[in-house]
């Protein structure tokens, strides 16, 4: 598998293990949670049901949580020209498709030229709106955005169809520069790692990491079949994997005693 292949073509490959990740920076873990939201907003949006716009707007909500601390614009656009570094690099290098290494800079370019283009302060407009922000504070209450609640919220999940397509859709236009760019950064950090196998002796796996070159993402596969989950802790210095037996939902876990023989994936 080229490190350049599209996300469906790896989608693909992948079909045969449960791949699971660990971020190692809290820059790692707020992209993979923007990523999960994202993909989870954009499934419920495509859903008709008044109950999957709720789920949508809760993974937007909770998009705008994340997006309020700190400067993600910043640091998505700083991740984007570091990886476009990286891959221009390759272009020198016996052996590499040019053409495909040139579609995958388009894009970057692309989601650069997005992201420095938005408008930054409909981001800030976004939170403010009072509708929103209604929604958000009666969120953290259990059932607070039940119909007695919030009856305009109640009024707008029972409007058409589109009418409630129409307003998410541009809520989530908003966030698509940063949340694509994302994106597209996770796929190139997976891709840009080789994979190696490995044993777990006993069902426990060390790892200690080169100064010299920083890890921000583990991603451990095990077959697709397997009754084995990984749990993984540690830092961008070191991390420890204990492999535990999945019994059923009413039954706690058990680290594995045999030798586990697993994939490990160390991303840059």
């Amino acid at each position: 598998m080229s490190a350049l292949d599209p996300p469906e073509k790896q989608n693909r490959a992948d079909r045969n293990y449960a791949v699971f990740e660990q971020p190692l920076n809290e820059r790692m873990r707020n992209f993979l949670r923007l990523e999960f939201l994202y993909r989870q907003a954009t499934h419920h949006h495509t859903t008709p049901s008044p109950w999957s716009t709720r789920a949508a707007v809760i993974s937007l909500l909770e998009i705008l949580t994340i997006t309020g601390r700190g400067d993600p614009r910043s640091d998505v656009l700083k991740d984007l020209e570091r990886q476009m570094v990286l891959l221009r690099d390759f272009q020198s290098k016996a052996g590499v498709d040019t053409e495909r290494l040139q579609t995958v800079l388009t894009r970057l370019t692309r989601r650069r030229t997005d992201l420095q283009n938005a408008n930054s302060s409909a981001m800030n407009k976004l939170r403010e709106n009072e509708f929103l922000a209604s929604i958000k504070h009666r969120s953290a209450i259990p059932g607070g955005t039940c119909e007695f609640d919030l009856p305009d919220y109640s009024h707008w999940l029972h409007s058409s169809e589109s009418a409630r397509q129409h307003d998410f859709g541009q809520w989530l236009e908003i966030l698509r520069p940063l949340c694509e760019s994302v994106i597209d950064l996770l796929w190139v950090t997976r891709e840009n790692a080789v994979p190696r196998t490995e044993t777990a002796t006993a069902g426990s796996y060390h790892i200690a990491f080169e100064k010299t070159a920083p890890i921000q993402l583990l991603r451990i596969g095990l077959p697709a079949d397997s009754t084995l989950f990984p749990q993984i802790s540690g830092s961008h210095h070191r991390s420890s994997i204990r492999f535990l037996t999945w019994m059923n939902a009413d039954t706690r876990p058990v680290q594995a005693t045999e030798d586990i023989t697993f994939r490990l994936t160390c991303c840059s």
